[in-house]
Order: C-alpha cells, then sequence, then structure tokens
C-alpha cells in the first residue's frame, strides 16, 4: 500500500470511529506546541466554546518523563480528549500517567473519559466535589449540550477523580518534580497550578487568560487579584495558560487578566455604592476598552452582573 492510500485508510478509520462514538470526525487538529525539553501544550481557539469551534476553546499541557506522560487538564469534550492523546502520541510512546485537573469547568474536564480510559489516573482538588454533587454540573452540562452539540451531549461523562487533594502536594515521575499548589479560590474555588521547576514551567489554569476577556462569572475576584501577584512571584520562563498563547512574560501578559478584574470591581462597586441598578449600570459602563478582544460577547455581561452580586455582598461584609 503506498503512503497515500495509507493514509486515506488511517483517516477513514479514524472517521468511522468518531461516527461510532456518536459525533462527526473533528475538524481541529491539536499541534502539540513545544515549550521547553519535556514540556508541550495544545492551544484552543480564541473566544468561548461554540458548536462551530467543536468546544475547543481552551489549553492542555503535558510533560514527558522517562517514566511516562503527566498532562494538564483535558480540554472541553471527550472527543478533544481522545484527539489530546493523539497529539502526545506524535511526541511520545510513553503512556499517560497522570492527568491533574485544574478546576473543573467544563472546557478543562469533559475530555477526561479517553485518557482515564488509557490508563491515567486523575488528580483534582476536593473543592471540585460540590459542584460535581450539588447539581450544578449536570445543569452545566445540559447548557451545553444544547449549545455544542454534538460534540457534549447528556451522555458526556461527568468523570471525577481518582485522588482529590486537600491542599499542596508534590511528586516526582521519571526524574521530573512536579509541585501541584492549591491557587484557589480565584476563577474557581478548587484552582490548581503545576510548576515544573527543572524546565521553568508553570501551567496556571484559568489564573491567566492571554488575548481574550476572562471568564469571571461568580468568580472571587478579589483573591483572584492577589493569587496574581502569587503567580508573578513564582518568576517561570514559561507559563502555559487556560487560554491563549504560552506566555514568556507573565508579568506583563497577567495584566489584562488583573486590569480587567480591576475594572469590573471598580464599576459594579460604584454602582452599588450609588445603588445604580444593575442594567443601568451596565448601560452606562464604557466598555470599549475590552469589546474588541474575543469572548467579550459571550462573557462580559454575565462578568459583570457576577461581579455586582459580589460587590453587593462584600458591601455588607459577607
Amino acid at each position: 500500500m503506498g503512503a497515500r492510500h495509507f493514509a486515506a485508510a488511517i483517516a477513514a478509520l479514524a472517521a468511522t470511529a468518531a461516527l461510532a462514538q456518536g459525533h462527526p470526525p473533528l475538524k481541529a487538529r491539536l499541534a502539540p506546541v513545544h515549550v521547553s525539553p519535556r514540556a508541550w501544550y495544545v492551544q484552543g481557539l480564541p473566544g468561548a466554546a461554540s458548536a462551530a469551534n467543536e468546544a475547543f476553546n481552551s489549553n492542555a499541557g503535558f510533560v514527558v518523563t522517562d517514566e511516562g506522560v503527566v498532562v494538564v487538564d483535558a480540554l472541553g469534550s471527550p472527543a478533544l480528549g481522545n484527539e489530546l492523546l493523539e497529539a502526545i502520541r506524535k511526541v511520545t510512546a510513553k503512556p499517560v500517567r497522570r492527568v491533574i485537573v485544574t478546576h473543573y469547568h467544563a472546557d478543562h474536564f469533559y475530555g477526561l473519559k479517553p485518557l482515564k480510559d488509557a490508563g491515567a489516573e486523575i488528580w483534582a482538588h476536593r473543592g471540585s466535589l460540590d459542584y460535581l454533587t450539588n447539581g450544578e454540573a449536570q445543569r452545566r452540562r445540559e447548557q451545553r449540550a444544547r449549545d455544542l452539540f454534538p460534540w457534549v451531549d447528556a451522555q458526556t461523562p461527568l468523570v471525577h477523580a481518582d485522588r482529590w487533594l486537600d491542599g499542596d502536594e508534590a511528586f516526582t515521575l521519571g526524574g521530573v518534580r512536579f509541585e501541584v499548589q492549591h491557587f484557589g479560590p480565584a476563577h474557581s474555588p478548587e484552582d490548581l497550578v503545576v510548576v515544573v521547576p527543572q524546565e521553568g514551567v508553570v501551567f496556571s489554569g484559568d489564573i491567566l487568560f492571554t488575548g481574550r476577556v476572562p471568564f469571571v462569572g461568580t468568580a472571587d475576584s478579589k483573591a483572584w487579584l492577589a493569587r496574581i501577584g502569587r503567580l508573578i512571584d513564582l518568576k517561570p520562563t514559561f507559563m502555559v495558560t487556560g487560554h491563549g498563547e504560552v506566555s514568556t512574560d507573565p508579568g506583563r501578559d497577567l495584566a489584562l487578566t488583573r486590569d480587567y478584574l480591576v475594572f469590573l470591581r471598580a464599576e459594579m462597586g460604584r454602582a452599588v455604592a450609588d445603588f445604580v441598578p444593575f442594567e443601568d449600570a451596565y448601560r452606562r459602563t464604557d466598555w470599549s476598552r475590552y469589546a474588541s478582544l474575543p469572548a467579550f460577547e459571550a462573557a462580559n455581561r454575565v462578568n459583570a452582573y457576577g461581579t455586582y452580586l459580589l460587590m453587593e455582598r462584600e458591601s455588607l461584609g459577607q
């Protein structure tokens, strides 16, 4: 069989496998980007997750050690999780030993099942359990199934961790040390940051967004701002973000996330102090500095409303 026919046969097999799993073949191609000698990542598309971008809007990273691969986050659908496995196999034949989930938001953990089926052990912070067990995860899946079908549907598995961390944890695999640090509450209550000291790499999850409006929602933005300072203090050579390009200047690149949070808090805090209703406050605010950024239309109003409610609680000392 010639090379062209072989490639066509592989593509046909992949398409058949995708259809058997209940979705058409992905158009997205996950190209591993080399960050440091042992670290790689795949970069999602800008903007919010949609059916058009096949839910591929977040990043995932991986580190190749002498004894196997450690993955950070799993992307936003089982199909993408499978593609992440294929991307890893382009780099190494070593098994995926562990997946560390920075936080249990849909775009970071819906791809876990293929990785778990491949033998990976899943680690996450125990703070995720409330989200998974109080009905919110199921409600979120229903919304994603409406918006992201066929990539997400009512049967998309909500995979729990094999090990729930209560705080910081460190381990060494294949000669590489990993430091898992709990940075929550920030973007989420359970935020984990993965530091790989000998590579000069930090996987920040969604504490840092580059090139787009962050998703804030109901986050504790006051605590988030404090955690940004901690990230800068780590002084990594490379910071692999939850969304956007890898950062080689975290102090500079964290400015967008930091300044946006400061702006939200100032504008919504002033409205709360002056007893201005949210709708009026939102309409009067000059959003022009951020309006042209990816994900603004999808995220900004939700961010502003969540921050308005947060500033009300803070004003009451809650």
